[in-house]
């Protein structure tokens, strides 16, 4: 136990420090390339389009666990302390802490400074709607509706699943999630292939998704924002299955920040209405954007402080 968490937590602040890294050998890159490879082989075979996409997933998966416990257990029989270091360095690429500032911030910077195509520009590389057309109000919904949503899936759930069995756990977590990114789409090549790989990722965010969510009401205390909004609109969602895991987290930080989230998008020029959640106490602004990103900053230290305490309980 000693061990996970000074792991996790080693990681966690290597994950503040440096930010994720852009290169070429990241983790995740190689799973997109494992799950690009399994989708060629399967795709085009006959057959039924769910059970294709389970073995897809059943592949990738197991792939991946393979491949990292060989890893681990060869750094187990080079030394523990490269065990301990490889252990670390794995559940850092697994964590996007920083990086949810790195790619809000630009956004924030562009509207202050009454850049609207510039930050539709920069927008456009963390969302996946339509930007071409948003205006201020717009942008600004999109980018806190993204730092909410990866609140929990770049930061709440890996550092959950790390804490409860190591980077194994956390990788099985981050490559369920990729796959969710890359085929979990309801559109007519995905809508039977990534039907699997949609409904384990919404199965394994929805516990995380009920905590990321009352730890940005508690987050809200700390920032001294609305944060009974913020519960009262956890309360609303917090006994909702795996489907409403995006609305628990959008709903808390728009009752925090007194804002409405949620409303019409533009996914390939295909219209996607979405309910609303949360008052329009406020006007959406920039300066919601850089409180937002404050909010999963403080998130992300609860998350550890809770996975500690939680741990210890436990022993």
């Amino acid at each position: 136990m000693k061990m996970v968490l000074g792991v996790v937590t080693l990681a966690y602040f290597l994950d503040l420090l440096l930010g994720d890294p852009r290169v070429p050998w990241h983790p995740v890159r190689g799973i997109g390339r494992l799950i690009l490879f399994f989708e060629r082989v399967l795709y085009e075979r006959k057959g039924d389009g769910k059970l294709l996409g389970i073995l897809l997933v059943v592949g990738t998966t197991v792939t991946v666990l393979a491949v990292t416990a060989g890893l681990l257990q060869l750094s187990k029989a080079v030394h523990p302390y490269v065990h301990y270091g490889l252990s670390v360095i794995l559940i850092y690429f697994a964590l996007s802490v920083k990086d949810l500032a790195v790619e809000a911030e630009p956004v924030r910077k562009a509207l202050e400074e009454k850049d609207v195509l510039r930050a539709r520009q920069n927008l456009s590389m963390i969302v996946g709607r339509d930007t071409q057309d948003l205006e201020e109000p717009e942008i600004v919904r999109a980018a806190v509706e993204t730092v909410a949503e990866s609140t929990m899936d770049g930061i709440v759930a890996p550092l959950c699943y790390a804490f409860l069995g190591g980077p194994l756990l956390a990788w099985f977590y981050k490559t369920v999630n990729t796959l969710d990114s890359m085929v979990g789409y309801e559109n007519d090549r995905y809508r039977d292939f990534g039907w699997a790989s949609a409904k384990l990722d919404a199965w394994l965010n929805l516990i995380p998704a009920k905590i990321t969510a009352l730890l940005i009401g508690a987050a809200m205390i700390v920032l001294r924002k609305r944060w009974r909004s913020s519960f009262r609109w956890t309360g609303r969602f917090f006994f909702s299955g795996p489907s409403g895991n995006g609305d628990i987290t959008e709903a808390a930080m728009a009752g925090g920040l007194g804002v409405r989230l949620g409303g019409r998008n533009v996914y390939a020029g295909k219209v996607v209405d979405k309910a609303f959640l949360g008052e329009a106490v406020e006007p959406l602004k920039p300066g919601h954007i850089r409180v937002a990103v404050r909010t999963a900053y403080i998130v992300s230290g609860l998350t550890v402080l809770g996975g500690w305490a939680t741990l210890h309980l436990w022993r």
